[in-house]
């Protein structure tokens, strides 16, 4: 059943917290940042703490009681007007000038620039808040919050972007490919340098904490693991759905080389030759990218149905219908596919990428990524083993509600919080 989802804020230990949370983007369909944005500031409010959400276009969802503090930009990456500006009149801000030049120039410059109105409007409004949480973007007007205007200020690194380029750059198949994502990336010099200069950094993972350390070169003893959680309002068990046989369930964004989606349809086409098999994808894949391709040249069109975007309350019945959820990731910061489906009581096979064994733990089968035979095996042994898929349901069902809860997750961040207020003091 459905959990209650009404706020009912209680009253928290001490002073309340006057926290303003920074989001360059914050819409959850544009990824796991709008997501942590979010049900983080929900929790937060409810544990009994004001907060305020700053955040550029598409802004994020919010809970009532929480104030939005919108900072238009050009949303050049917006598809109804993709790398124009909708009004000529607008680049008469300097600050919109840069946005345009960087996006011109093939970079991203949506941190930078979100960072300096940041700064700018929290000029008038020091006195309004206690702590300042950056939602990984690093930008230099975010380092000048607690320099220059002296607001404790702490950031939440979910997990290297360089991880990220890595991937992006071995999958390119021309060198004028892989300049322009070196390009596309310069932004991460300027996250290094910032994120070395803050005092306090929230991670969500071991895994996460280690890379970061090593790729960003910054001291461990400032590093604070505070793990993601859970949205149980929309990922629970139904009971009384009946599974449907033979089909495997991954939410994924399709032609993102780190989700290693390729690597499970190919597992998928293998599987096929010996038992009947379909797969779900909740997504959409570019429409001629690879994805697309794959499908077709391992002649998978009949077995796999992608959704498209669908919305919140529908995850829970496609994830009931499912046999298994499978999670082929390449690295994941956390992890947050693998909790929702354990969250759902659903059997999981995930790989070892990153922070996903920290998540999935003893709760689901484990192999390594970018192993197509591996997870051919782990799927056949699961669709083989009604017992075992029993058992795993209840195992992940089980270590979500005891460990990786948004309550949770909002506790620890508090922590951090009153950590860094003092440290600034």
């Amino acid at each position: 059943m459905k959990p209650n989802n009404k706020i009912i804020p209680s009253k928290s230990n001490g002073h309340p917290l006057r926290i303003c949370l920074l989001t360059y983007r914050g819409n959850p369909t544009c990824g796991g940042q709008g997501v942590y944005i979010s049900y983080l500031s929900r929790a937060l409010l409810e544990l009994g703490h004001k907060v305020d959400v700053m955040s550029g276009p598409p802004y994020p969802e919010l809970a009532e009681g929480i104030t939005l503090r919108k900072l238009p930009s050009l949303d050049l990456y917006n598809i109804n007007h993709l790398f124009k500006v909708e009004k000529l009149s607008d680049l008469k801000s300097p600050i919109n000038q840069l946005e345009f030049l960087g996006m011109s120039s093939g970079g991203f410059p949506e941190l930078f620039t979100f960072g300096l109105r940041a700064y700018q409007f929290l000029r008038n409004k020091r006195a309004d808040y206690d702590i300042v949480h950056d939602n990984q973007c690093l930008s230099y007007g975010v380092l000048g919050i607690p320099k220059l205007l002296g607001i404790p200020t702490v950031a939440t690194i979910h997990h290297p972007i360089t991880v990220d380029r890595k991937v992006a750059i071995e999958a390119a198949k021309t060198l004028r490919k892989k300049i322009a994502i070196l390009r596309w990336y310069s932004f991460l010099s300027m996250q290094r340098r910032v994120s070395r200069r803050l005092r306090h950094i929230i991670t969500v993972s071991e895994c996460s904490k280690n890379d970061i350390r090593k790729d960003f070169k910054i001291p461990e003893h400032k590093f604070r693991i505070v793990p993601n959680g859970i949205n149980t309002d929309y990922f629970y068990p139904l009971p009384g759905v009946k599974r449907l046989p033979h089909h495997l369930l991954v939410t994924n964004s399709a032609d993102t080389p780190l989700k290693g989606l390729r690597y499970l349809l190919e597992a998928v086409a293998a599987v096929k030759k010996k038992r009947n098999i379909h797969l779900t994808v909740i997504g959409k894949p570019k429409q001629g990218g690879t994805v697309e391709y794959l499908v077709k040249k391992l002649g998978l069109t009949g077995c796999v149905k992608f959704t498209g975007r669908i919305e919140h309350k529908d995850f829970a019945r496609y994830y009931a219908e499912a046999t298994m959820a499978v999670i082929p990731s390449l690295y994941e910061g956390f992890g947050m596919p693998a909790g929702e489906a354990m969250a759902c009581g659903v059997p999981v096979i995930s790989t070892t990428g990153g922070a996903l064994p920290e998540v999935v733990g003893n709760a689901g089968i484990l192999i390594p990524p970018a192993d197509k035979e591996a997870m051919e095996r782990a799927i056949i042994e699961l669709l083989d083993d009604p017992e075992k898929r029993n058992r795993l349901g209840q195992l992940g069902l089980e270590r979500v509600r005891s460990s990786f809860t948004w309550k949770h997750a909002a506790q620890k961040t508090v922590d951090v919080y009153k950590e860094t207020i003092n440290a600034y003091c």
